[in-house]
């Protein structure tokens, strides 16, 4: 998260109608087709497919509503033939990552908020070099704001190795040359890795010391803010890493990095029977595809919606879309921070939990270690990871990415994560949170004051 000086460069920020916060489909309208060779779908999914889908515990009546009422405010098509592992905090991740760029033999993508050189930015400095050595395109695209305490060495370092190293909207205005549109405000908060166009990595997750440690097991020391921070990553094969590959590829371009050399594009393998889509955030045209996806999931859910945030501070349609969901019935649970790295968004979250609780929202709070991850699962079959917070910085400011996945198995794992993280965690009651302090109660009033900025 942002601490006071992106707060102070965004004072004079415009008004924003929170009614219309902040879906707004492409300009151009998506075209409606059935299942073509590479697995797309679109708004009517043939037999063949849906088939497939219900089998693998996707359920008709939600494929029929993802597909018929978010499709046209999402960029890229539902495709088949993908696999989904889900890495759980940062030990497992950096162990799959790394893995994965060892063995690459054409290419190696990063995207990334925060780029530390540290422990894990010097172990991936050197894994880029010996690429390089080998032949393999190396480009990295990290955020100015998000990696402003790596010292300018670290970059110049990688770069002396022939790796393209490209700055995300630089905060030094004599460094500017990407796309004039963007304010200070506007930052990358993607964490993309692609491989080869066979391979890539999505979730919470940056290059940071903070993710030494893992956040569950009882040997571990009591994390702090400096590390054992909990969050979710995962790895993805499959058709869906080219729109992982263009993603990355576009925002190189916007940014006027370094034009690579010309290679002939990978086509993905099928990997196995998943469904899966990458949604994206981006201010410049006003689109935030994971809000989208998300509340018309939530305001669809028949049974439970279980969601994991390690940043909230919702706007009225996500306040109004988990109370509707939870008055009609539906399991609705969030597991948020216990304590966080940026007091404002933790303050400005926590008023709104007795509004939440009084219609029987449950709301529980990891204080164990510091939760940073971004993750949702609707109804035992639909699921997202990615880096999109349920907060206004998401949703209106940063640029975000979240891959979404339509599967019974991999939802059941989303679930077993959730219930390892909820009996970490603390459960908030209404009756406990009547009786809360005065000083919490004018943290939260003051923070909400400032809920458009966090």
């Amino acid at each position: 998260m942002f601490g006071p000086f992106v707060l102070a460069a965004c004072v004079t920020g415009p008004a924003v109608d929170t009614a219309a916060l902040p879906v707004r489909a492409p300009p151009a309208a998506v075209e409606v087709r059935v299942e073509h060779a590479d697995g797309a779908l679109r708004t009517h999914p043939s037999p063949k497919v849906a088939h497939q889908l219900e089998a693998d515990g996707v359920g008709k009546e939600l494929l029929v509503h993802h597909l018929a009422h978010v499709e046209k405010a999402l960029t890229a098509p539902l495709v088949l033939g993908n696999h989904a592992h889900l890495l759980v905090d940062g030990p497992a991740t950096y162990r799959a990552m790394f893995g994965a760029i060892e063995k690459a033999r054409r290419h190696v993508h990063l995207e990334t908020y925060i780029l530390e050189s540290g422990e894990q930015g010097e172990r991936l400095a050197r894994l880029l070099a010996a690429k390089r050595r080998q032949g393999v395109e190396v480009r990295v695209l990290y955020d100015s704001v998000g990696s402003r305490d790596t010292p300018p060495g670290y970059f110049e370092g990688l770069a002396a190795a022939g790796v393209a190293v490209c700055e995300f909207n630089p905060v030094n205005p004599l460094k500017l040359e990407g796309d004039p549109r963007l304010s200070l405000n506007n930052r990358d908060h993607r964490k993309v890795l692609v491989i080869d166009g066979q391979i890539a990595f999505t979730g919470g997750i940056n290059i940071s010391g903070v993710y030494r440690a893992g956040s569950f097991g009882s040997k571990r020391r009591v994390p702090t803010r400096e590390e054992g921070w909990r969050d979710t990553h995962v790895m993805v094969r499959g058709p869906v890493v080219t729109q992982f590959e263009a993603l990355f590829n576009d925002a190189w371009h916007e940014q006027r990095c370094p034009s690579p050399v010309a290679r002939q594009a990978t086509r993905a393998e099928r990997a196995g029977g998943m469904a899966m889509r990458l949604v994206a955030a981006d201010p410049v045209s006003g689109r935030s595809e994971l809000y989208v996806a998300l509340m018309s999931a939530l305001e669809h859910a028949r049974k439970r919606a279980w969601l994991t945030y390690g940043y909230f501070v919702p706007d009225e349609r996500t306040l109004q879309s988990l109370r509707d969901a939870a008055q009609r019935g539906v399991d609705v649970r969030l597991v948020l921070p216990g304590f966080s790295d940026f007091w404002a968004p933790f303050h400005a979250g926590r008023s709104h939990y007795q509004d939440l609780l009084s219609v029987g929202v449950r709301i529980f709070e990891r204080r164990d270690a510091l939760l940073h991850a971004k993750t949702a699962v609707i109804d035992g079959v639909w699921s997202s990871v990615g880096s999109t917070n349920l907060d206004w910085r998401s949703f209106v400011h940063n640029f975000e990415a979240d891959v979404l996945v339509l599967d019974g198995v991999f939802a059941e794992e989303m679930e077993e994560l959730f219930g390892l993280d909820q009996s970490a965690s603390h459960e908030v009651t209404l009756e406990q949170w009547k009786h809360r302090g005065v000083r919490a109660r004018l943290l939260e009033w003051f923070a909400r004051r400032w809920e458009y900025l966090l």
